[in-house]
C-alpha cells in the first residue's frame, strides 16, 4: 500500500511557475514504483501529464507540456515533483500523482492514486 498527497497548486498567471509536490508514505518500498502525474479539469477526462521511472532516469512527456514541464524524484525523501513553467489558461485542472509497476501514459497502470492539487492559470 502507498499512500500519496500532492501540494503546491495555487493560483498562477499565464507565463508564470507552479512546483508540485507528491510525498509517499507506506510500508512499500517508494524506490519500487514508476510516478506518474495526471492533470483532470471540469468536465474532461483524466489526462496524462508526465512519467518518471523508479530511478529517475527515464521520463515521458504529453506533447501538450513537453519542454515546460519537468518530472523528478527523490527516492531518499520518498517525493516526486512537478515542475511547471511557462504556464497557460490550458494548464488549469486539478493535478494527481500516481503511482504504479511500470512507466507508462496510461492511467489504468497506475494502482494509487492521490486527492490532486488545484492548480489554476489566469489569462
Amino acid at each position: 500500500q502507498v499512500q500519496l498527497v500532492e501540494s503546491g497548486g495555487g493560483l498562477v498567471q499565464a507565463g508564470g511557475s507552479l512546483r508540485l509536490s507528491c510525498a509517499a508514505s507506506g510500508r512499500t518500498t517508494f524506490s519500487y514504483y514508476a510516478m506518474g502525474w495526471f492533470r483532470q479539469a471540469p468536465g474532461k477526462e483524466r489526462e496524462f501529464v508526465a512519467t518518471i521511472n523508479w530511478s529517475g532516469g527515464s521520463t515521458y512527456y504529453a506533447d501538450s507540456v513537453k519542454g515546460r514541464f519537468t518530472i523528478s524524484r527523490d527516492n531518499a525523501k520518498n517525493r516526486v515533483y512537478l515542475q511547471m513553467n511557462s504556464l497557460k489558461p490550458e494548464d488549469t485542472a486539478v493535478y494527481l500523482c500516481a503511482a504504479g509497476p511500470a512507466i507508462a501514459t496510461s492511467r489504468y497502470t497506475y494502482d494509487y492514486w492521490g486527492q490532486g492539487t488545484q492548480v489554476t492559470v489566469s489569462s
